[in-house]
């Protein structure tokens, strides 16, 4: 039998390396992208390759004997399961299930109202949007027992360190389980995570079916790139849809195309009280009441699928059963018993992932189908991709959704069912109810109130202290803002760049623990500022007065301006300025700490609710970049009732990446504001976020740099663009009003950008792609920084990034096609040893 990875190894000499087991295992495919050269293609996973539903369970359902057996009875009863969303959803409840006693959530892409956040993080190497953890128990995963993790492939070891790093710092506990089908980390990657979880006090187990390594010769990424560029242009991905005869409807003109026939809808009876799957927990006792609900379900399954009599093979159907995404426990479950029985069946599941399609027996990806998502995903319209599903020969195929995704666009022309209808001709629809977490009561105001007294949350709140404002704090006026944190201008928190960045992509330090050296600007950098601001003014006027009117059309009364310190500080004032120049209005204007993956100021958000009216706020930031601000900020006022009250929109002055509805602008031009640091900023630092020096009661902490007085230029920055308002005044009033009338509907396209560049410079982090020109100028400022991408022609606005690049010995590479003025990249792999800017992402041997 051909190895489905002889294709590529052929013509890329890339070789698997280790356990005699990998090529049974693994495939191997071209990813649709020029700067990546091979994608590894599981056989047992059930994903991209239809396989034998007992083979894929099965090889979960062993993974999980095993991980009870290396912990013992006694710790495997305490241990909770959780899977990666979307490929490894079935993996880790299958692994679940090997254990018996184990509760299973997984991760989710689709943000579900009302339900209490635990917890996210961002993959790696995602081609998708950020991870959410949303159990329905808000204590599932607080608990002291061994934390198990599944995969389906340990690649880098990236994915499952930020997740430990990120949960035991909520859930701290002394043992995780880390569970793949395959181990593909070299010597490097497992010496980090050792050193992590040496670092955090914790033991670290890993268990997979085979492990090793992926041998990439010199050159491998030019030839990826040739043998893409010709395939993806060259013949199509599909077979032709085979043809059928059936008969017309009466009536029905003799010479008119009889077209597919319609998809049979099926009537599960899926148990009401057991959810879909694993997003928001999954436990044993739901687990006892499908496997009841089974052999109902399956009848019901067998009936749909039975052909006519003078139709179908003689030895019964070879079916097909495709589930959605995530939804692949139960599709997978309802396949099984199936082929338990009797019937011929294989399983997969449509993916969001991009990859080219050769029909070569040697090629693990061989026909492709493409069409458009069908569950309103949160970050907006895309393709979708069913594989190695035409051409397979199918009879009949079971298309297994949730009801959130048995929408038009599943049935549309172009939609899942009519791609199937054209290759196999049974088309069964099978959905599946959407989970719906159950709401947790409200008290009685009354009894809430007691509740609050008893747990001293007004006391608290009172107890914190007054905004800090100028001159004592920051070089602002005091009216201008008023900062919601604490003073630590006496503590030493300044690291050299290179070391923070080694500590930080280590997973020994989060951003947010040090400061950098703050830059010190050379007089020809100053000279670009003010050059910069002179020529950009008025359009920076122009966008506060349109961000400004636009917040104060849609927020009746008077809104309440709460900047994200500390970018958003100086918009906020801005804004504040523009309210009362134009309209006489003397706004409130705060400014507040959120943190990436830690959530914004509690206490902060405590301290305006007992001032103001939640709904007057307004969340103010400086621009966006691929909005992992605007979604920490949602994610967190999702987590607590306490802070419901609280618009999570944004108002920006600049929204290049399309991730807000409120913006002055969604171009992405030079805000002199994001070329300096602290010196633009009111003199004070970004924010701090350290259990040493921020407790429980206290808001986060900032610095305020007074011996930098002499280089401050906050309030010229402001003045010079106010002394604009009046000139910009007449557009704003007519723009404003086009703006207001028109599709402000946020398209997230900045991440998918995001997610293009990670995977195609090899990155496999997209926080370390930082797009726009505020981003990147924060790359070179207080980052290890590795290239910067330009898109090519841009003049003015990037003199300032090119500067600092050559000052800092930095790539600038000019780009076509690129979604923003420039980009800038991270090292990828920094540690002080490092050789710096040598083109490659990933170590090749």
């Amino acid at each position: 039998m051909v190895w489905t990875g002889t294709w590529v190894a052929e013509r890329l000499g890339v070789e698997l390396i280790g356990d005699e087991e990998l090529p049974a295992l693994l495939g191997l495919a071209l990813r649709r992208n020029p700067k990546r050269a091979h994608l590894l293609v599981s056989s047992v996973l059930g994903k991209h390759v239809p396989q034998h539903p007992s083979v894929v369970y099965g090889s979960g359902l062993g993974l999980g004997l095993r991980v009870r057996e290396l912990l013992g009875a006694e710790d495997a009863g305490r241990a909770v399961v959780l899977g990666y969303a979307e490929t490894a959803t079935a993996l880790g409840h299958a692994v679940a299930d090997g254990l018996g006693t184990a509760p299973y959530l997984h991760s989710t892409r689709r943000p579900v109202p009302g339900v209490t956040t635990a917890g996210g993080f961002e993959e790696s190497h995602s081609h998708a949007t950020s991870h959410l953890l949303l159990p329905e128990d808000p204590e599932l995963l607080a608990g002291k027992g061994p934390l198990v993790l599944v995969d389906d492939e340990f690649s880098t070891g990236n994915t499952v360190l930020n997740t430990i790093r990120g949960l035991h710092e909520r859930y701290p506990r002394d043992r995780y389980v880390v569970v793949a089908l395959v181990d593909m980390r070299g010597p490097a990657d497992r010496d980090r995570l050792t050193g992590f979880a040496a670092e955090i006090g914790a033991r670290v187990d890993l268990i997979s079916l085979a492990a090793g390594t992926v041998g990439l010769p010199d050159g491998v990424l030019e030839k990826g790139q040739e043998l893409v560029a010709r395939h993806e242009t060259g013949r199509p991905a599909l077979p032709a849809p085979r043809t059928r005869t059936r008969t017309a409807p009466a009536g029905t003109p003799a010479d008119a195309p009889a077209g597919p026939p319609a998809p049979v809808r099926v009537a599960l009876d899926w148990p009401a009280d057991v959810p879909d799957g694993g997003r928001h927990g999954f436990t044993p006792g739901h687990r006892a009441r499908l496997e009841a609900a089974l052999p109902a379900m399956t009848t019901a399954l067998t009936r749909a699928l039975a052909p006519a009599p003078d139709h179908g093979p003689a030895g019964g159907p070879r079916v097909l059963v495709l589930g959605f995404e995530e939804l692949m426990y139960a599709p997978l479950r309802l396949a099984g018993a199936l082929e338990d029985a009797g019937l011929d069946v294989r399983y997969s599941t449509t993916t969001r992932s991009p990859v080219l399609a050769v029909d070569d027996p040697g090629y693990a990806i061989r026909t492709r189908l493409v069409f458009p998502a069908h569950d309103d995903p949160a970050d907006g319209p895309g393709e979708r991709y069913a594989y190695n599903v035409a051409g397979g020969g199918f009879d009949a195929v079971v298309a297994v959704v949730d009801s959130a995704a048995d929408t038009p666009e599943l049935h549309a022309p172009d939609g899942l069912l009519a791609q199937l209808a054209a290759h196999i001709p049974r088309v069964v629809l099978a959905v599946v109810p959407s989970y719906t977490p159950r709401p947790r009561p409200r008290p009685h105001p009354q009894a809430a109130t007691e509740r609050m007294a008893a747990t001293e949350a007004p006391e608290r709140s009172s107890m914190l202290p007054e905004p800090l404002r100028g001159p004592a704090f920051s070089s602002y006026a005091p009216e201008e803002v008023g900062w919601l944190l604490q003073d630590l201008s006496d503590v030493e928190l300044e690291a050299p760049t290179e070391e923070r960045e080694e500590a930080i992509q280590r997973g020994g330090a989060h951003y947010a623990e040090s400061l950098p050296v703050e830059y010190q600007p050379s007089a020809r950098y100053q000279e670009l500022f003010h050059s910069a601001l002179d020529a950009s003014a008025d359009r920076i006027a122009h966008a506060v007065g349109i961000v400004t009117e636009t917040v104060l059309a849609e927020k009746s009364g008077r809104p309440v301006l709460v900047s994200l310190a500390r970018a958003g500080t100086p918009v906020g004032v801005l804004m504040r300025r523009w309210a009362r120049h134009r309209h006489g209005l003397d706004l409130p204007h705060y400014a507040v700490s959120i943190v990436r993956g830690r959530g914004i100021d509690a206490n902060a958000l405590r301290w305006l609710a007992a001032h103001h009216d939640p709904a007057d706020v307004v969340f103010v930031d400086g621009w966006t970049g691929k909005g992992a601000i605007t979604r920490e900020l949602a994610a967190a006022l999702r987590e607590s009732d306490e802070f419901a009250g609280f618009d999570p929109e944004i108002a920006v002055l600049a929204d290049p990446g399309s991730c807000v509805r409120t913006y002055g602008t969604r171009e992405d031009f030079l805000i002199p504001s994001a070329c300096l640091n602290s010196t633009v900023s009111g003199l004070i630092s970004r924010t701090v976020l350290r259990s040493d020096l921020v407790g429980p009661d206290d808001f986060h902490g900032a610095k305020f740099y007074r011996e930098l007085e002499g280089a401050d230029v906050s309030v010229a920055f402001l003045d010079a663009v106010e002394a604009r308002f009046d000139e910009v005044a007449d557009t704003v009033d007519t723009d404003v009003k086009d703006l207001l009338a028109g599709d402000r509907t946020p398209t997230w396209e900045g991440w998918a950008a995001v997610e293009r560049i990670s995977e195609e410079y090899g990155i496999h982090d997209v926080n370390l792609v930082k797009p726009g020109v505020g981003e990147t100028t924060r790359v070179l400022l207080r980052r290890v920084p590795w290239k910067i991408l330009a898109k090519r022609g841009a003049g003015a606005d990037l003199a300032h990034v090119r500067l600092l690049a050559e000052q800092r010995g930095v790539p600038v590479e000019e780009v076509d096609g690129l979604p923003y003025t420039c980009v800038g990249l991270i090292h990828p792999q920094y540690t002080r040893g490092a050789t710096g800017a040598d083109g490659k992402a990933v170590v090749s041997r």
